[in-house]
């Protein structure tokens, strides 16, 4: 199946290279794709469960969910994970 999040904090390309290397760890995640333009993040998944997981995942990366809480610790967060995709990428 496939499912497409909409999340907070997304900014750049180094975001999102941080969110497909976080997500790519999980079980039962595959085929991420992020849309800058629509802050998307869209997966395939084997069942419901992964899609929690998955938020949960982005969550603790600081890119909660669009019906999620974005409070500063979350916005904190993403820019280190921000600044952690972009170092990765050079």
């Amino acid at each position: 199946m496939r499912t497409t999040i909409q999340i907070q904090n997304l900014k750049c390309g180094g975001c999102a290279k941080t969110i497909v290397n976080k997500l790519s760890e999980l079980n039962g995640i595959k085929d991420i794709t992020i849309e800058e333009e629509t802050s998307s993040v869209s997966f395939e998944h084997l069942t419901g469960n992964d899609i929690a997981v998955a938020k949960d995942k982005l969550k603790a990366l600081g890119y909660p969910a669009t019906e999620d809480e974005n409070g500063i610790l979350q916005k904190a967060k993403s820019f280190v994970s921000c600044a952690n995709g972009r170092f990765r990428s050079n």
